[in-house]
Formats: structure tokens, C-alpha cells, sequence
């Protein structure tokens, strides 16, 4: 059954490879991004999909709403949400500032329950509804230099958890997925910045041996967007490679 899907960051990395995984499933995909909806869009149209490019700044609240007006207005009710936006920063504790840390929640968590709450109407409406939130790894095992960063993740960890409970009895389920280590644009911009030893030197640590892919986490998100993945709700699926069991 083809459904109305939104991918927040979707223009690049595990959101493309996310927008990607729900075209092939024949959803039609709103892909929200800052910038690059436009591109990612077309790329996803040349190979067959029904897609809809959408700019947004998630940390924006009457920008999310108006992104969400529309994609309601061309391809119909919000009925699967993935929420994938999201920046990263390393920087020593100490040196966070006040700025800093705010926008690392106003993007990451403010921006993930921003996003949430203007999809809601529709799947309440509808008694049917499919949000996966994209977290990370270094909310459960720490991470140095990214105390903010972490911390905006665990928020997204703990909402999904209440959101979860609450949404439940609307036929809503509500996951999250922490990747750890995956090959993105982010990632090999970290490791050029000289943040991270690299993918490719990391990457053999894994236990199965290889970064992650935005297809791996693609293909998990799909299940918890599927009518399979009706009985999975409040979870934390980690999508890692092994290295955090």
C-alpha cells in the first residue's frame, strides 16, 4: 500500500538512504531538508519514485509547519515520519558555549518533537501512523568531545520511549534507530576535520567488520514503517554492526 512518507534530512546520508528505502516500497516520499531536497529529489524521481522536495529548517517551528502544510497539499496526509536531520559537533566540554549547545537541541531534539507534532493530526486522524526517530550510539556509551550532541540523542531516546506510551492506543508506534558508526557525508566530514580517526580506520573494529551504510539503517527503518512492524513499538533498535549489544 502506497502511503505519504517524510524524511527530514533527507538529502544526504541515512535520510537519502531512508527516502530511498520507502520509494522502492512504493510510498510516496516528502524529502525535508535545509538544503539539497531538490537534488535528492530528482535523483530519486530518475529511478521511477514520487517524491516532493520540501526546505525546511526543523529548528524553525513555523518553517516545519509550513513544510508540512504543503507536503499535506501535494501528496496528502502525513502517514510515516522519519526524523533524520540532525548536525553533530566536537567540542571539548569546557568549551561548549551557551549558543553552541543550543543549537545542537534546537536542531537535534526541539527539532526531532517539532516535526513530530505537525505530523500527528493526521495519523491520529487516521488511526494509523509510523515514526521512526534516528538517535545515535553515543547516547548509550558516551562519547568525548560530544556532551551536547549525546545529550541531544538521549532526549530523542527518552521521547520516543513516552511518545511511544502515549500514541499507542492511536495505532501509532514509535521507535528509534542509534546508528554508530556509518559512512556518511557527515562522517568523512568529521574525519577530515581530524574529529575521528576515519571510517576506514574504525570500521575494522566493528565486530562484523565494516561501517555502517545508510542502506543498513534504510532497511530496519522500512520494517518499522511496514504493516510487519505493527506490533514493535517504544524500542531501540540498534543498527550497529555489533558494537553495542
Amino acid at each position: 500500500m502506497s502511503r505519504v512518507a517524510v524524511v527530514t534530512g533527507g538529502a544526504s546520508g541515512i535520510g537519502l538512504g531512508v527516502a530511498r528505502s520507502l520509494a522502492a516500497d512504493g510510498h510516496r516520499v516528502a524529502i525535508v531538508d535545509l538544503k539539497g531536497a531538490a537534488a535528492a529529489a530528482g535523483e530519486l524521481q530518475d529511478e521511477g519514485a514520487t517524491t516532493l522536495a520540501v526546505d525546511v529548517d526543523v529548528a524553525d517551528r513555523a518553517s516545519v509547519g509550513a513544510g508540512f502544510d504543503r507536503v499535506r497539499a501535494e501528496l496528502g496526509p502525513v502517514e510515516i515520519l522519519v526524523t533524520s536531520a540532525g548536525i553533530e559537533s566536537f567540542t571539548p566540554v569546557l568549551d561548549i558555549t551557551a549558543d553552541g549547545w543550543d543549537r545542537i537541541i534546537a536542531v537535534n531534539l526541539t527539532g526531532t518533537f517539532s516535526c513530530v507534532q505537525a505530523a500527528l493530526p493526521d495519523m491520529v486522524s487516521a488511526g494509523w501512523g509510523r515514526i521512526v526517530t534516528i538517535s545515535s550510539s553515543s547516547a548509550q556509551s558516551g562519547a568525548p568531545n560530544m556532551a551536547h550532541y549525546a545529550a541531544s540523542k538521549g532526549g530523542v531516546i527518552g521521547l520516543t520511549k513516552a511518545l511511544a506510551v502515549e500514541l499507542a492506543r492511536s495505532g501509532i508506534t514509535v521507535n528509534t534507530i542509534p546508528p554508530s558508526l556509518v559512512d556518511t557525508p557527515m562522517a568523512r566530514k568529521a574525519e577530515a576535520a581530524g574529529d575521528f580517526p576515519g571510517v576506514d580506520v574504525v570500521g575494522p573494529m566493528v565486530p562484523l567488520g565494516r561501517a555502517g551504510t545508510p542502506a543498513d539503517i534504510a532497511a530496519a527503518c522500512s520494517f518499522l514503517c511496514s504493516d510487519g512492524g505493527s506490533y514493535i513499538t517504544g524500542q531501540v533498535i540498534g543498527v550497529n554492526g555489533g558494537m553495542y549489544i
